[in-house]
């Protein structure tokens, strides 16, 4: 199985040096990806500018955008950042898409919630359209650049249900899952789910399977300062959920995380992301000498 790091844009106190730090730290380790998510609504840094730096700043891992709610955005600028970024990657770029669960989000960019999922699959089929060099509109020009990729950097889906699981099996060529306690059953539960899903659509190919979860290694107090950080992700779902979900959270310490990366891998995955909830660099450090051991 894979390991792949996300950024901690999502931790306070997140700046250049940090950005460099990490992405440097990731690139020299043993990491299968670099990566960051989506949110408007929250203090962390934008994810195609973020995504596009680290592609820059790195040479070998891979460069995710886990995830892109791609709702949110029109196909066709989206299309044409998303290709600039696999020529900058050199290839090495993977775009995760999903609806995202936060309909702050949505309002903040006055886009309407309702029909989110409908426009997933709409985007989804014009990205591919567009990267394909047909052009924006009848009578036009294709969206340039042509992404490095021939016929765009694979898609993963941030699938969940059933629902949203058939209709990934129908155009992903992979799901990205997220467990918030890393628990095995529930991942192994995703897995099997995108399998059959798969199967049912009459797939030849097996889709990547990816999990991932937050953690946090170092500090006098790891396991709380990993709950804090939980809880203040988790917020705009309110305080009561937020304090709930953040209880389940558990990756503070080596032998923790070691003992998930084994279980996710016994429930099928083929890349588990780790989330930071810290910005502190020796956060990462501790990753990687504990990989090594």
């Amino acid at each position: 199985m894979e390991i792949g790091i996300a950024l901690p844009t999502m931790a306070t106190g997140f700046t250049r040096s940090t950005f460099v730090e990490w992405c440097r730290g990731i690139d020299e380790g043993p990491y299968s990806s670099i990566s960051a998510g989506e949110r408007i609504t929250f203090h962390n840094p934008e994810l195609l500018v973020t995504t596009t730096a680290a592609a820059a700043l790195t040479e070998r891992v891979q460069v995710i955008t886990n995830i892109t709610v791609l709702p949110l955005h029109r196909p066709a600028l989206l299309a044409k950042q998303l290709a600039t970024l696999d020529v900058l990657a050199a290839g090495r770029l993977v775009v995760g898409v999903g609806v995202g669960g936060r309909q702050q989000d949505y309002r903040s960019l006055d886009v309407p919630f309702e029909g989110r999922h409908r426009r997933l699959d709409a985007g989804v089929a014009e990205l591919k359209r567009l990267w394909a060099g047909e052009p924006a509109y009848e009578g036009g020009q294709p969206v340039g650049p042509a992404p490095h990729t021939p016929g765009g950097p694979p898609l993963w889906a941030a699938a969940m249900g059933p629902k949203s699981m058939a209709r990934a099996a129908r155009w992903a060529d992979g799901v990205t899952g997220f467990s918030i306690g890393a628990d095995p059953a529930e991942i192994a539960r995703g897995n099997q789910a995108a399998l059959d899903a798969w199967e049912a659509e009459g797939r030849a190919e097996r889709p990547k399977l990816v999990s991932g979860s937050f953690y946090l290694l170092g500090g006098p107090d790891a396991d709380a300062e990993l709950k804090r950080f939980a809880r203040a992700y988790l917020d705009v779902f309110g305080r009561r959920a937020a304090g709930a979900l953040s209880e389940l959270v558990g990756l503070s310490s080596t032998a923790r995380l070691l003992d998930a990366l084994a279980a996710a891998e016994a429930a099928g995955c083929d890349e588990f992301i780790l989330v930071p909830g810290t910005v502190d660099p020796t956060c990462l450090e501790i990753t990687t000498a504990a990989l090594a051991g």
